[in-house]
């Protein structure tokens, strides 16, 4: 029996790589742009930094990847924010640091799910966070960068949903609300929704089993709860985003996965038929007390995190144009015993930056054309006895058919002029008239 990939794993493999690169380079180039610094923490952590006291999401609940090593427990992460904010509080970033701290991180989280398409047990998010200050201008330009990111690589079927979930006071008696709404239906919802009821009633509306259930239907708006600073600070969110023409829907239902958000929630869902249940592109929100709770000052972040790989699905689905993979520049021949000079014209050719391979083993100079083609190479370089001889290579320029024999001091030189992205000559030489 083969070996295979393990369940809700899969291999990237050289021809799809290309378009993760691209992804990836525009990422840098954006959090570049609105001065956002990488940061790059362990992919596992104690378990203590994601599992908090009373947390109802399933992310900690049924999805963590756990393991005991001696008396230590520790956990592959399940998402970044809990990872950067450690870091942030661990090495006194607050205290160094030009408030607010901005970071990205580009990696992959581990969780035990139900693998389907676009949701993987082992897959890779691009996240952000804004930590340090509390502002709505904030948390519109964390929804703009992720909304920047995703209008650049060509989605179009898009929408944004928005919400709040208020301060503390706010949240509170909303979930006093929900708790007295639901009391009398509790033993008729799923066993999640049973335990979510006591830990964080707010989740109940995150259920997909019992989103259907009657006592769905008219469940109290949390917009009844809020406080007049809640209603403020969420109505700053919205005109932030109608100064910068980010169209956006209220969604009083959405309120998010992860317990310790507070205030602004906000979703970017696919609207192409192909999306299906996995429609979510990014998502997140501000969050309160966290830097707190793992032992720094009082300081409020907002952030959110992009799954790539779903992102590449809905960009596949709208035919999203991606470069393609570029081309070998250059294919060293070698004929009979050339010794090392193929390696040392390789080399030159590497470091004045054009793309190159050469032949390791004895094969016909028809063979070694075959490769010149298929990995469609612009330039080939032959080497044989009597250019080792004399300190000479026989240089054939693919798209002209025209070749001369060049001293290795001018293989860079020719190489330029056949190569250059204008090259568009006319001479005898290019053109063999």
């Amino acid at each position: 029996m083969g070996y295979q990939t393990a369940r809700g794993t899969y291999d990237v493999l050289p021809s799809e790589v290309n378009r993760w690169h691209q992804v990836e380079d525009l990422i840098q180039t954006l959090c570049t742009l609105y001065d956002y610094k990488e940061i790059r923490t362990p992919i596992f952590e104690d378990t203590s930094v994601f599992k908090r006291e009373n947390d109802s999401s399933d992310m900690v609940n049924k999805e963590m990847y756990s393991f005991q090593i001696s008396s230590d427990s520790l956990t592959l992460r399940p998402e970044g924010t809990a990872g950067v904010v450690r870091s942030f509080v661990q090495h006194k970033l607050f205290g160094s640091m030009e408030m607010p701290a901005k970071f990205y991180y580009v990696g992959p989280m581990f969780r035990y799910e139900r693998p389907q398409k676009g949701r993987q047990r082992q897959f890779n998010q691009f996240g952000i966070e804004n930590i340090g200050i509390k502002s709505p201008m904030a948390d519109v330009e964390t929804i703009a960068l992720g909304y920047t990111l995703v209008k650049t690589i060509g989605l179009s079927s898009i929408k944004v949903l928005l919400n709040t979930l208020g301060d503390d006071e706010s949240r509170k008696a909303y979930r006093e609300a929900l708790r007295e709404h639901f009391k009398d239906h509790v033993d008729e919802l799923c066993g999640d929704c049973k335990r979510r009821y006591d830990q964080n009633p707010l989740r109940l509306l995150d259920c997909k089993v019992d989103k259907d259930h009657p006592s769905m239907k008219d469940v109290p708006q949390l917009k009844d709860y809020l406080t007049k600073e809640s209603k403020e600070y969420f109505e700053q969110v919205c005109a932030g985003l109608d100064a910068l023409e980010i169209p956006y829907e209220v969604d009083q239902r959405l309120v998010r996965g992860l317990d310790y958000y507070t205030h602004t929630v906000f979703e970017v869902v696919s609207t192409h038929e192909e999306a299906g249940s996995q429609s979510t592109i990014f998502a997140g929100g501000r969050y309160d007390g966290l830097v707190q709770y793992f032992g720094g000052p009082e300081m409020s972040g907002v952030g959110f995190a992009i799954g790539l790989e779903r992102l590449l699905l809905m960009a596949e689905a709208e035919n999203c144009e991606f470069e393609s993979e570029p081309s070998l520049d250059v294919y060293v021949m070698s004929l009979g015993e050339v010794g090392t000079m193929p390696l040392q014209v390789a080399s030159i050719c590497r470091a004045a930056g054009y793309i190159t391979d050469l032949n390791f083993i004895e094969r016909s100079m028809k063979s070694q054309f075959k490769s010149v083609d298929r990995k469609a190479a612009k330039v080939c370089i032959i080497i044989g006895e009597d250019e080792v001889k004399n300190k000479q290579v026989t240089l054939k320029h693919i798209a002209s058919q025209n070749q001369k024999i060049v001293s290795l001091d001018e293989i860079v030189d020719t190489l330029d002029h056949y190569l250059n992205e204008e090259h568009d000559c006319t001479c005898h030489e290019c053109t063999g008239e």
